[in-house]
């Protein structure tokens, strides 16, 4: 069966009304891209940030009559942009198998490997994690996980207790598990994630007492060898003083999450207590390292 794909682009005040009139012209879905490579991320569990303006494609039946809204759309100049109208005809497909094979295997570092469970990991001898890309936030293919998981790759993790301070998938905290970390403490304030992090360490054997998941406000007390943090800029601003208190003097400290141009606020935030390093940067992301002074 073909479909019909309507695309256009919008501005994100006006993307509820205009998804509810293609609801109710017949569209079977309507999912949201960004238009303009705008980096935005989940402040609090359960919102929905949204670019400043979206591409938004909605599928229709074959056979659906789209003239009625085709010209809607076509006098209401101030809901999108109407260069941007655009309909194609997509022929059915495997779209689950489609997805799957556009997710590969990807190697960080010497020794570590982020696999997908359809696929044979490419170094069977390597450190390999299995990990699918699901709803919790991590899966390597950002540079902020991926400049992390480097990180990782290159550091002696034995008899080490590591924090992944906003664990999302825990993909940070499989790492150091599977690394030799000793014991890890998984964070977030999202219980999905939490979730999420214990079937993800249950999936890679890892023992429920060597990967432990808290709420922030459960979280034992405890200063950690190594503080693992890719957040958002603001909260790790907010955060400095109470990572101080998880680091043991001489500890480590890793975070990402942050653009190149929020960088110095971080770092002015945390210097009281860590000698901080210069940031590493790719592709206009950031991250920062630094040691709990005594």
């Amino acid at each position: 069966m073909a479909w019909q794909q309507l695309r256009l682009q919008v501005q994100s005040g006006t993307i509820d009304f205009l998804e509810q009139q293609l609801l109710e012209q017949g569209a079977v879905s309507v999912t949201y891209l960004d238009a303009k490579d705008q980096p935005v991320f989940q402040k609090e569990p359960g919102s929905t940030p949204l670019w400043d303006e979206s591409i938004l494609l909605s599928l229709f039946e074959a056979d659906a009559d789209l003239h009625d809204l085709l010209e809607w759309l076509q006098q209401n100049p101030a809901i999108l942009n109407r260069h941007t109208l655009k309909i194609d005809i997509l022929e059915d497909q495997a779209w689950e198998r489609a997805c799957m094979d556009d997710f590969h295997a990807m190697q960080f570092g010497e020794r570590l490997w982020i696999c997908p469970s359809w696929q044979e990991p490419p170094n069977p001898s390597a450190v390999n994690i299995i990990l699918d890309p699901g709803l919790a936030f991590g899966s390597g293919s950002h540079p902020t996980t991926g400049m992390c998981l480097t990180w990782l790759d290159g550091m002696d993790l034995q008899e080490k207790l590591v924090i992944d301070y906003g664990c999302g998938s825990g993909i940070l905290a499989l790492a150091s598990a599977l690394l030799g970390a000793a014991r890890v403490i998984g964070v977030d304030n999202d219980p999905q994630a939490l979730v999420a992090t214990r079937d993800n360490a249950e999936r890679n054997h890892i023992a429920e007492q060597d990967l432990l998941t808290f709420l922030p406000q459960a979280v034992p007390a405890l200063q950690a060898d190594i503080l693992l943090a890719n957040i958002l800029a603001e909260p790790l601003i907010e955060l400095a003083s109470h990572f101080a208190t998880l680091v043991k003097p001489g500890g480590q400290l890793v975070l990402s999450g942050l653009l190149s141009e929020q960088a110095s606020a971080v770092l002015s935030a945390y210097t009281p207590w860590f000698e901080m390093q210069a940031p590493f940067e790719q592709q206009q992301w950031v991250r920062l390292s630094g040691r709990r002074k005594s």
